[in-house]
């Protein structure tokens, strides 16, 4: 039941954004289109933030989870980029944010933590300060390029987007991702 509020206050959340920015949709507005009150709209979210925050994390749940299952880096980011481009309306909305709790800084933190936890689970040892530097610099700019893929300043099919993606990735660092076969 719970989830079920939880998407369709989300569809709500989408139908606001064809008509203003997010920055200026309030959780009336959502909490009117989804046809419930802002007392249940705060009992499933902070505010509008973590709301997308929390549809965004629905695509990258199921990334992680095909990575789990064998899927290489590659082909869990052609399904996110896939999904992204099929709800763009929303992630153009919520990648254009830089409020507070924003979309950038939130994927960039999901994507770290699962990767860093992948590594010391298959390792069975802590990440190096040179390694993490490494994952982190490259989950940045994973982050960065996304958001001006969905902004449409970079024109790529999601295919092309993933490739460059992980081609990109520092050599000790896709070492490392073999070696737990990430990629």
């Amino acid at each position: 039941m719970n989830n079920d509020i939880k998407y369709r206050l989300a569809n709500a959340m989408k139908k606001c954004m064809y008509s203003s920015p997010v920055e200026k949709i309030t959780v009336k507005e959502i909490s009117d289109a989804c046809g419930v009150t802002r007392q249940t709209f705060y009992r499933n979210f902070k505010d509008k933030y973590d709301l997308i925050n929390w549809y965004f994390d629905k695509i990258l749940v199921e990334s992680f989870r095909q990575m789990g299952e064998g899927h290489t880096v590659y082909e869990s980011l052609v399904n996110k980029f896939e999904y992204i481009q099929m709800e763009q309306l929303f992630f153009k909305a919520a990648f254009k944010n830089d409020d507070q709790n924003n979309l950038r800084e939130h994927d960039f933190e999901l994507i770290r933590q699962f990767y860093i936890d992948q590594i010391e689970n298959k390792s069975h040892r802590k990440i190096s300060d040179k390694l993490l530097f490494q994952l982190e610099m490259y989950c940045q700019g994973s982050v960065f390029m996304t958001t001006q893929w969905v902004l449409s300043y970079k024109n790529f099919t999601p295919q092309e987007l993933a490739r460059l993606l992980s081609d990109s990735m520092p050599a000790e660092l896709a070492e490392t991702f073999r070696k737990v076969n990430l990629i």
